[in-house]
């Protein structure tokens, strides 16, 4: 079973298939940027997030994810920018995809409503040379024996809007269907394929220092099945965070959903975040891993409301 990221490495690449091939975070919340562009800009301040997550630990060739994100507001909050850089691997296969984004505010009562753009490259290789099989893999010559690597272009949009107690957004953050086969042949084998999301989230307050923070995370993929996070976060103090979280998926024959999720965050500062995430498995894979860990860092700069009062990055 420690085998089965070649299996995975063949789910990306596999002409046949219709899955998600966008990495996933169970901190969502703190990670729109990657999700929507037209999130770009929604703090008062300068927001940089870096995340960290390793999937099913104890799998040889599990999936593995690192982003560091950044995004600001110009021109009276009229303007958002921002960009990010990131890493997957999973098995022998990895990917490097760098973003920029920029998001166009317009006010809309006590909210603002963006129009976000976002142009991207990334960096596709598979060393084969790692690859292991039943069999020595220089027999079969349809497998390379060496790197192979590409790099692919595309561009999405995103609709955000927000004010004190609410967030909503649909984006498609890639838009085009890339070939991304890493041989010379001339047939296309695999594609990039569109991913849709749709988010929301709502504060409600639940005493003078508490408050709880429902939120869910729609995605779509056409001739895949439908997938969805639901989130909710208990919040003391606008200082201390715990939450759980639900993610659909996971394997048919279960029918339980792929994974069930707690959720820790502390505010250090006025402006340094932390939070954790651990991922209990719940499909059959349960059987061969001690579950997923992810972390968050958010550090937010200059950001402050008309009374002079920090902006906690921690909501929309």
């Amino acid at each position: 079973m420690q085998k089965i990221y070649i299996l995975f490495v063949f789910c990306l690449l596999a002409a046949g298939l219709h899955a998600q091939q966008e990495e996933q975070y169970t901190q969502f919340m703190y990670n729109k940027l990657m999700l929507n562009p037209g999130y770009a800009g929604s703090q008062d301040g300068a927001v940089i997030s870096l995340l960290t997550r390793l999937q099913w630990v104890k799998i040889d060739g599990a999936p593995q994810s690192q982003l560091i994100s950044f995004n600001m507001p110009l021109f009276n909050r009229k303007v958002g920018i921002g960009g990010s850089v990131s890493r997957q691997t999973i098995g022998f296969f990895e990917r490097y995809t760098a973003e920029a984004v920029y998001a166009y505010r317009i006010r809309t009562g006590r909210g603002a409503l963006a129009i976000g753009l976002e142009g991207s490259v990334r960096f596709l290789r598979a060393n084969f040379n790692e690859a292991k099989a039943t069999q020595p893999v220089t027999i079969d010559g349809a497998i390379p024996s060496d790197f192979q690597s590409k790099y692919v272009p595309n561009f999405g949009v995103g609709l955000y809007y927000s004010d004190n107690l609410f967030y909503i957004g649909i984006s498609a953050p890639r838009l085009l269907t890339n070939n991304i086969d890493l041989s010379d042949d001339q047939s296309i084998i695999s594609r990039e394929v569109q991913h849709v999301y749709a988010m929301g989230g709502i504060i409600f307050n639940a005493g003078e220092k508490a408050k709880f923070q429902p939120q869910v995370l729609l995605k779509y993929v056409k001739g895949a099945p439908f997938d969805a996070d639901a989130n909710l976060n208990f919040i003391w103090n606008d200082q201390f965070t715990v939450g759980a979280s639900y993610r659909l998926g996971g394997s048919k024959r279960s029918g339980i959903g792929e994974s069930l999720s707690g959720l820790a965050g502390f505010q250090i500062t006025e402006s340094l975040f932390f939070g954790l995430a651990y991922d209990a498995t719940l499909s059959e894979l349960r059987k061969y891993n001690s579950g997923t860990f992810e972390g968050v860092l958010r550090i937010n700069v200059g950001g402050r409301s008309q009374e002079g009062e920090v902006i906690s990055p921690r909501f929309f």
